[in-house]
């Protein structure tokens, strides 16, 4: 397992180039988020569906390493995504993972994604990582 503390570090280290924030990381779960800015939106003034797929992806991984400690050659098998509504363009985007299955070789997890400004989801994702070994 991993604590959030130790997640962040691990992602300063190993993914500098990962932008979002870890919220709240344990008990199968993960919740992270990200400040909405120009470089997340397309044209037309949403979230671009790449900015939503990658905080659906973050999250599933987030809440993977917090069960399996910090392996970083756990990746996507699968990602599906099912855009809701049209996301806020100013605000907050937040993902919330919860794990569906922990197996020895596949975890399984679903994501509601929210926007700041709008009750319901505005993306809801499935995703399938691979765990190496130990």
């Amino acid at each position: 397992m991993a604590t959030k503390s130790e997640l962040e570090a691990f992602f300063i280290h190993e993914f500098p180039q990962a932008n979002f924030r870890i919220d709240e990381v344990g008990n199968k779960a993960a919740t992270i988020s990200i400040e909405i800015t120009h470089a997340h939106l397309r044209p037309g003034g949403t979230v671009s569906g790449p900015t939503l797929m990658q905080m659906a992806d973050a999250a599933l991984y987030v809440a993977i390493l917090g069960e399996i400690g910090l392996i970083s050659l756990a990746v996507t098998t699968n990602l599906n995504i099912n855009f809701l509504r049209k996301p806020s363009a100013d605000g907050r985007l937040t993902a919330k993972c919860r794990l569906i299955k922990m197996g020895k070789s596949l975890a399984v997890g679903d994501v509601f994604l929210y926007s700041d400004h709008i009750e319901d989801p505005v993306a809801h994702a499935t995703g399938t990582y691979s765990i190496p070994p130990k």
